[in-house]
Formats: structure tokens, sequence, C-alpha cells
């Protein structure tokens, strides 16, 4: 394609090669073709004959075998123009190539035989290539995690300083959510089944026509189906097509990957303005056509921007299930190729991302430090007050006492841009009876980040390492950011 027409930023900017294949015309098509083969040797297998001759030779499925991949495009392209039927127009063209089996490819299935089975076979391979990346960024966070689990850190409600937590357990919030999508993703994957043939309306009368209404026959047609395509099952009731309450339940999967990845890169966001944490930037990277000095967080800025299009991509399924007309209409079709598509392929440059990002952070600890420093005074007041009792102070006159003192210390940062100087402000008042030097006893970071070094540890342990364990043979995926 030139430069005068629409390219798809997905395809040239965010969406790998393996997911660009998986929503590709050749795996589409060829996946038609295999769920011809597989319907033609199910048939052939339970004896469809007609006088006592079979009605489908294995010379038959041999041609069909020998065609899957060679799809002659051109020839389907100029019959959809004449008949406007994309099913039938590749039914044509796998018959040019298959003579001998023309007449039996097709035999009866309806257009949803290979529209909607292909459509849960590329959908359940995208989710499996998700899981393959999702895994990969929880690994990545992990190792951060256990990196970072001891350095304290000033913790955030409403985005004010609050009782300290650490760098690693804080990943840990990231990671758990993850983790929710993966059971999410694993839940999904696992109930997915096939459409089958289920025929126009559901009923499945165009095999009992052709196997004279022996049902225990036609009851197998399903079950082989599905284990010639590398499923359990098939969906035991349908209209035409498979509920599209499936495509609903694969998007919110997506959105919840989505909103996961768009919480920890807006904590990325905030903490590379604090200049705390950074995402990687490389020796040649522009941050600013402008302003020279610039470190922008533009992947986590990424993350958040093609989240927030899957996010709001995942009401389209919802919406198209909810108004399909009893057995079928045909609303869903050109929504569908955009909405399941898109949402795949942008989750997927959302999950590269991440796995970039979380493989790369930088760690400023003596800015973290500073920071937390700046703050700790406010929250040693309790460990201060309880040393002034004990030193003979009346408590609730302490409680007063810090409270103004903390209030004097709050308005001269604030007001005059000073340093936090409570400490000196506490030293310096004769009812605590406290040194300079007795109050900065209190100022050790670490004793006030509670349980979060064992948090992070034992979650790490018992929770994220057995599901890194199961899955090693996917772990050390690297991602490509094209820009």
């Amino acid at each position: 394609m030139g430069t005068d027409a629409y390219i798809s930023p997905l395809s040239e900017r965010y969406a790998s090669k393996e997911m660009q294949y998986i929503f590709s015309e050749d795996k589409k098509f060829s996946t038609w073709r295999k769920l011809w083969v597989a319907l033609a040797e199910t048939e052939m297998e339970l004896g469809l004959s007609q006088d006592g001759k079979p009605v489908i030779t294995q010379d038959m499925i041999d041609e069909m075998k020998a065609h899957v991949t060679d799809i002659n495009y051109d020839v389907a392209r100029a019959r959809e123009k004449e008949v406007r039927h994309d099913v039938m127009s590749h039914v044509y063209a796998y018959g040019k190539q298959c003579p001998k089996a023309a007449g039996i490819i097709h035999l009866g299935a309806t257009s949803c035989y290979v529209g909607d089975n292909t459509d849960v076979i590329i959908m359940r391979e995208g989710l499996q290539l998700l899981r393959k990346k999702l895994i990969n960024v929880i690994a990545s966070l992990a190792k951060f995690a256990d990196e970072y689990k001891d350095l304290p850190t000033l913790a955030f409600t409403h985005f004010q300083p609050a009782q300290p937590t650490t760098v690693g357990k804080r990943a840990t919030l990231w990671i758990n959510e993850f983790m929710q999508d993966l059971s999410d993703l694993d839940y999904v994957v696992s109930t997915m089944k096939l459409l089958g043939s289920k025929g126009t309306t559901g009923t499945q009368a165009s095999f009992k026509e052709l196997f004279n209404g022996d049902d225990e026959t036609i009851d197998k047609i399903d079950p082989m189906i599905a284990k010639k395509m590398g499923f359990d099952a098939c969906v035991p009731v349908s209209g035409q097509t498979y509920s599209r309450k499936l495509d609903t339940r694969v998007a919110n999967v997506l959105a919840g990957i989505a909103a996961s990845a768009n919480k920890m890169a807006n904590d990325i966001r905030l903490l590379q303005h604090l200049k705390e944490v950074e995402e990687p930037f490389e020796k040649k990277q522009i941050g600013s056509s402008a302003m020279a000095y610039k470190r922008n967080p533009m992947r986590s800025e990424r993350i958040c921007s093609l989240a927030r299009y899957v996010m709001i991509d995942a009401l389209n399924p919802a919406i198209t299930s909810s108004v399909q007309w009893f057995e079928r209409t045909l609303d869903d079709s050109a929504n569908k190729r955009l909405s399941i598509a898109e949402g795949f392929l942008t989750t997927d440059g959302i999950l590269d991302l991440c796995i970039n990002v979380t493989s790369g952070l930088v760690v400023y600890p003596k800015v973290i430090e500073k920071h937390f420093l700046s703050e700790l005074p406010f929250m040693a007041t309790e460990n201060i007050m309880m040393d002034a009792v004990k030193n003979g102070a009346n408590r609730q006159e302490m409680h007063e006492q810090i409270r103004e003192l903390s209030m004097q210390a709050g308005a001269h940062v604030k007001q005059d841009g000073g340093e936090n100087n409570l400490l000196e402000l506490i030293a310096a008042d004769p009812v605590f009876g406290l040194s300079l030097d007795d109050l900065k006893k209190h100022m050790n970071p670490s004793d006030y980040v509670g349980r979060a070094p064992r948090q992070t540890e034992v979650y790490l342990r018992d929770v994220v390492q057995p599901v890194l364990d199961a899955n090693a043979d996917v772990l050390g995926m690297n991602a490509d950011i094209s820009v």
C-alpha cells in the first residue's frame, strides 16, 4: 500500500507481527479451509452416502488438504464482486483448486460455520499470545519488586504524603492487578467452545436431511469437528451464530489488562515527575523538539493512551451482544471486524510497551530518600510524643503542642519555601525535654514501613513465583517498540 491511503497505526506502530498474523487474511482463510476439511472428513467418517455409495471420498479430502494454504485470492475477489458474498466466493475459489471436491465443500453448513468457528479459534490464539506477554510483564515486575522490597519510600493517598511503604511493595500492587487479569484470561480461555456446525438457525436441519434423520449419527458431528480443530467441545445450543456474549467476555479481559496497564503507567508518570523512578530512556532519544533537556515518560503515556481505547472499545461487543435479534442479525459483522481485531492488536501493543518499560525501570534512591526525609518529621511525631510521655509529660498536652508546631513547620515549608523544621521546633520547646539528637533517633526510614518488606517477600514467594515456575517456558520475551 502506498502513502496515499489510510494505514492503521496498529500495524505500522503498535501491534506485533505475531498478533498481526493471527488477524491476517492468510490466517482467516486458511482456517476456513481447515474447517471445511474437518467437516468433510467428519461427514465421510460418519458414512454419508447416497444410494449406497459414499458421497465424500478420501481423494477429495486429500485434494482439499493440499490446498489449505495456497489461497487463490484473485479468484475469490473476482467472484465476490459478482455474488456479493464472501463465504460463497471462497467456496467457489477453493472448488476451482479442488475440482474433485468442489461439489461437497461446505456441504450442510451455513456461512457462520466457517466465520464464527474461525473467530473463536483466532480469539483463543490471540488470548494465548497475550497470556505469554502478560506473564512476562509479571515476571519483570516481580524481579523489580524483589530488588526494591526494602527501599523505603513515601506512600501516597490522594497523592498526598502518607504512611511510608517500600518501592517493591508498591510494585506488588501493579503485579496483583495483572495477576487478576491472568486469572480472568485463563478462565475465559478454559470455557471457550466452537460453534460447531449448527445450520442456518441452529437446528441442524440440513444434517437431518443429509443423514436421513439419524440423530445418533448427527450427535457425533460437533464433537468430531471440535476434536479435529483442537477444542474440547462445541456450544450445546445456538442460533445461527455463537452467542455474541463470548465477544463481550473476551473484550472485558482485554479491557481489564488495559486498565491494569493504565494504572501502572500513570503511577510511573507521576513517579517520573517526582524524579524517583523513570521509564527507560535511550541515549539518542529526544524528549522534546523545543526543550532539549526533557525526559518525558512517553512510553507510559502511550500505554495510557492505548489503554483508553481498549477500555472504551469493550462497549462495542457488549452493545452488539444485547441487540442480536432472535437466531441472528447481521449488524454484528462490520462492528465485530473492527472492535475485536483492534481490541486485540491494541492490547498486544500495550503489553509490548509494558514489557519494555518494566524491564528497564530506573530508580533514584537518593531522591526517594530526600522526599522521604522531608516528610518524616511529621510521621515521627507519634513516637516523639511517646518519648516525651516517658519523660513525664502529659500525652494530651503533647498532642496539642505537636499539632501547633506541625502547623508552624507546614507553613514554613509552604509559605516561606523552607525546609521542614519541625524537629528543630520540638527541640527548642522545653516542654518536650528532648534534644535534637534525641529526635533524630526517630529518623530511620525503615522504622516506618511496617510489614511492607515481609508482605512483598511472601507475596512473591507464595503467589507469583508458582505462576512463573509453571510458565517458565514462555519467560524471556523481549518487545520491539517501533517509536
